[in-house]
């Protein structure tokens, strides 16, 4: 199955809520959280005006897999899963069980993404990803299962907590 019919597959059977996988071919994923209507929330970059994109483009060719990590700054945004920048190879999938996670209510989850929506964020591969970034939208808790050396579904409290201060109190 290409690309374009892996999303096709992903907008059709996805829930508001579900992770999204896209795993890129040397082993990293990106993540985000599917939003309904063929979109997704995740971190992306921060400033993208003609000269950045440039630049991203310019890294990207360099650094397939990570370019966009090295320019450190990234924002929350939401946007169609067929418009996300991913490396040739990558594959896109929803993956709601590579966590020991419970999803929480939609109305949570929901309040999660809109405090989150549009806000930047320094990108900390080991501690502030965008794995953590989707965890916590969908449960409540940062996690991030792809670091080497690091153990498997343990909370990154220090994420945890950044992204919870910015989400209001019930």
């Amino acid at each position: 199955m290409d690309y374009k019919e892996q999303v096709e597959q992903v907008v059709s059977t996805a829930q508001f809520g579900d992770l999204v996988e896209f795993s890129y071919p040397i082993g990293y994923a990106h993540w985000g959280v599917y939003d309904g209507d063929g979109y997704v929330i995740h971190f992306a970059v921060a400033d993208e005006t003609q000269v950045m994109g440039t630049f991203r483009n310019c890294l990207q060719a360099i650094f397939p897999v990570c370019g966009d990590l090295l320019l450190g700054e990234t924002k929350i945004r939401r946007q169609l899963l067929s418009e996300v920048n991913v490396p040739k190879g990558a594959r896109v999938s929803v993956s709601n069980n590579q966590h020991a996670l419970e999803p929480s209510p939609v109305d949570e989850i929901r309040k999660r993404r809109d405090a989150l929506l549009d806000k930047e964020f320094t990108y900390k591969i080991f501690t502030h990803n965008c794995e953590h970034f989707a965890t916590f939208v969908r449960s409540g808790k940062a996690m991030c299962n792809q670091i080497p050396g690091k153990p498997k579904n343990k909370e990154c409290v220090e994420s945890t907590q950044l992204f919870s201060y910015l989400v209001p109190s019930s």
